[in-house]
């Protein structure tokens, strides 16, 4: 287990007044609508982030902070420590300024527009004040250097906010970071509980080299952002560009059942603009709740469109989908592909169901 230690000169900076850094405190019910589809969790785990480092973590384990589902409770059930706990709780009375866990961020590095921090079932004993500071690394000695208590390199994102018992938190930047960031560690002032830690912002990708490389310019990690869907009663349209093909229904997107005529639709805006080569559409895991159909469409904007903007152009008609199937569609069947760039596509399902990735390769076009 790594040591509590920390410095008071590592903290200093921290402690600068929130006036100062212009951060504003956004209410419970705006925090989603706030950041979801405009930002992305940039330490998700399953972007891929890592824990590399914590100071203390004897109640509950700190891999807990960026679960992407909603903590969940369980009364009476005790473990070895202490109560059991869908967060990150350490010990009492710590005699350090504060408990802090370091992480690697899911993408190559982001840009920060907002934290949220949610002390869900954390009552008399959650966090009492928290902190965000960031760096950018990439050296394999930083890299090791990093996950240090005594690491100098952190620079401040969010100055200390106060937290109160079983609730979302969530604040928002003046403005995005300019600098990016490849690393960040949490504070939690001085011990104490948190549920989940989400960090919101812009993915900075590193792009092939080459223009007429292929890629997949959807996905989460090279900036593809869902940014509003129909409805994803069961399952959210982030999912849709998520690396891998999951582990189960949970973590696709999925609509509610619907009765007579109808379509649902998720609109995604590509990490760059491109001319579009191939489209997979996975239905893996939805067996018996899979669409029956799938259409897809194409626009260049300069802004995020609504799903019934006159621009959007039909780049795939109609095509009957099965159960657990990745199904690709290529140069044979699109349309209005060759020489076009495009920002954004939208996914259609007809009538509705459960779709586990959504993924649009090309060519970037700068």
């Amino acid at each position: 287990m790594e040591i509590r230690t920390l410095s008071s000169d590592n903290v200093k900076e921290i402690a600068t007044s929130n006036s100062s850094l212009g951060v504003r405190a956004i209410p419970i019910d705006q925090i989603d609508s706030t950041f979801k589809s405009q930002y992305t969790d940039l330490v998700s785990a399953p972007l891929g982030s890592q824990i590399l480092s914590f100071s203390d973590e004897w109640f509950a384990a700190a891999s807990n902070l960026i679960t992407p589902t909603p903590p969940i409770r369980k009364p009476g059930v005790f473990t070895h420590a202490g109560a059991w706990y869908d967060g990150w709780e350490t010990r009492r009375h710590n005699t350090e300024p504060a408990d802090w866990v370091v992480f690697r961020l899911g993408v190559a590095s982001g840009k920060v527009a907002g934290v949220e921090v949610d002390t869900a079932f954390f009552n008399g004993n959650h966090a009492p004040e928290v902190a965000v500071e960031g760096c950018f690394v990439t050296s394999e000695q930083d890299q090791e250097e990093v996950k240090k208590a005594g690491y100098t390199g952190w620079e401040t994102i969010l100055g200390k906010q106060e937290c109160g018992p079983s609730q979302r938190h969530g604040w928002l930047l003046e403005k995005i970071t300019e600098k990016a960031y490849t690393h960040v560690r949490l504070l939690m002032y001085p011990d104490g509980g948190i549920a989940r830690f989400r960090l919101y912002g812009n993915v900075v990708p590193v792009f092939p080299q080459s223009v007429d490389e292929v890629f997949e310019l959807s996905a989460t990690v090279m900036g593809g952002v869902a940014t509003s869907c129909s409805d994803q009663h069961f399952g959210t349209k982030d999912n849709l560009l998520l690396p891998g093909r999951g582990k189960d229904m949970g973590d696709g997107w999925e609509t509610k059942r619907t009765r007579g005529p109808h379509v649902d639709w998720t609109i995604v805006r590509l990490g760059s603009k491109g001319e579009v080569d191939h489209i997979v559409v996975d239905t893996a895991h939805f067996r018996g709740n899979f669409p029956q159909k799938v259409q897809v469409f194409a626009g260049n904007f300069e802004s995020d469109p609504k799903h019934d903007d006159a621009a959007w152009v039909e780049v795939l008609e109609p095509q009957k989908t099965g159960p657990d199937e990745e199904h690709e569609y290529g140069a044979d069947v699109l349309k209005e592909i060759q020489g076009k760039a495009y920002s954004h596509l939208k996914l259609v399902i007809i009538p509705d169901g459960g779709v586990k990735r959504f993924r649009v390769f090309g060519r970037r076009k700068v």
